[in-house]
């Protein structure tokens, strides 16, 4: 049957990606909230109810650096116009945006009372790169079972600052992680094909790209939403505010949880960066930058795949192929921009990982970065790490399932797109 329990396991991933899994009790709220939208009832989105709606739930007004305000309304603006969510996809938006902006003024109220957060370098982070599906997750969360490693949790990304300035840090925590494990739970009630995609865990390290999103500027939205005319907007702006503002969120995480020891560093991760490698080695400038790579004829339509599926928590529209074009662009240009930053700042700032060479040898991968960047391979970092192999195993949660077809393209459109990555990497 296509409609599945509450957390039964699929043997695999759904290519219905038209008609995605909807849960019964959200198709009859969509239903009754189209009825009440008919009668002049609907989700807003409006910006200053949002804005209203944040200083309500914290007690705050200062959101800081104005320079998110821009980005946000060319984003309302395309999610009201292009985005065709379904009632409950809009009411999951409107919290979402009001949480982004909710923290952003806990940012500013906790830097206000500990101004020494400001003061906290974040020293020769690692950055992991690399199109989407080339080992990004294993190999990020192998260097997180390294204790000197400081790293993005899942509920540190949901809530990066406490929900009350004043409160007790254990308390705070229990909280913040309370509220990730929540969300955790509700995506895999709605969406349970998405955990054999890309799994989450709210205890386990997550992408920084949802600290960009606190500047308005990243490509969350358009990863989870149908937002074209603000994902080519963004194409054109300067980056440097975003990378500037997730600087500081790091710094004030890392006031509140410091890596230990003479080599601790952050580990950093996610496809974003490809795309802006000159503006965060501009904000990092002592960055060493792991770049994943593989087979683009796999990494397209997995990719793909998964974007499907992420609308389709949101939406009841969703065209596989619109999906299929506008990524294979976006990995194109993604690609380009980087070769060409790799080849002004000298290829001594990349370390290389082959697909293959990871699912192989993941240790020997793992200590060669570490060994690379400074950091003395340990016994300890080395039994963590095989700890951690053991529970990530491949299709835990079912098997992902995808076809480049699927997504309106052949072989040869990847082949023409990406044929000069293919060439100077030889994958």
């Amino acid at each position: 049957m296509r409609r599945v329990r509450l957390f039964a396991r699929r043997s695999a991933t759904s290519t219905d990606y038209r008609r995605p899994y909807r849960p019964r009790v959200i198709r009859l709220a969509n239903r009754l909230m189209r009825g009440l939208g008919g009668r002049g009832w609907r989700i807003s989105l409006d910006e200053s109810s949002l804005i209203e709606a944040a200083e309500e739930r914290t007690g705050l007004l200062d959101l800081g650096d104005a320079s998110f305000r821009q980005p946000m309304r060319v984003l309302l603006r395309a999610i009201d116009e292009e985005a065709r969510l379904h009632p409950i996809g809009r009411y999951i938006t409107r919290e979402r945006l009001i949480s982004t902006l909710a923290t952003r003024m806990r940012l500013e109220e906790l830097v206000r009372r500990q101004p020494r957060i400001e003061s906290e370098r974040v020293a020769k982070p690692i950055v992991i790169v690399g199109l989407p599906r080339t080992g990004t997750t294993l190999l990020h969360r192998l260097l997180a079972s390294d204790a000197r490693i400081r790293t993005l949790s899942s509920w540190e990304a949901l809530s990066p600052v406490p929900l009350d300035p004043a409160g007790a840090d254990l308390e705070e925590r229990q909280k913040r992680v309370a509220n990730a494990q929540r969300a955790e739970t509700g995506l895999r009630w709605m969406a349970p094909d998405f955990f054999a995609v890309h799994p989450v865990d709210a205890l386990a390290p997550e992408e920084d790209v949802l600290l960009l999103d606190l500047a308005f500027r990243s490509t969350v939205p358009e990863s989870t939403l149908r937002v074209p005319s603000y994902a080519m907007w963004l194409e054109e702006q300067d980056q440097t505010p975003a990378y500037r503002y997730m600087k500081r969120v790091l710094q004030s995480l890392q006031w509140q949880r410091p890596a230990e020891g003479e080599h601790a560093r952050w580990v950093l991760k996610t496809p974003h960066h490809l795309e802006w490698l000159d503006v965060l080695l501009d904000v990092f400038p002592d960055a060493t930058i792991v770049w994943t790579h593989r087979d683009p004829q796999q990494v397209v339509p997995s990719f793909c795949s998964m974007l499907a599926h992420g609308r389709g928590v949101f939406s009841d529209d969703v065209d596989p192929h619109e999906i299929g074009r506008s990524w294979l662009r976006k990995g194109t240009r993604m690609m380009t921009r980087a070769m060409d930053v790799r080849k002004r700042v000298g290829a001594s700032r990349f370390v290389d990982v082959r697909y293959g060479e990871l699912m192989e040898n993941p240790l020997a991968v793992v200590r060669g970065i570490e060994e690379r960047t400074g950091m003395p391979w340990t016994k300890d970092a080395e039994t963590r790490m095989r700890d951690t192999l053991r529970s990530e195993v491949q299709h835990r949660h079912g098997v992902h399932r995808y076809r480049l077809s699927d997504f309106g393209l052949a072989e040869r459109d990847v082949d023409r797109a990406l044929e000069h990555y293919r060439d100077a990497f030889r994958v």
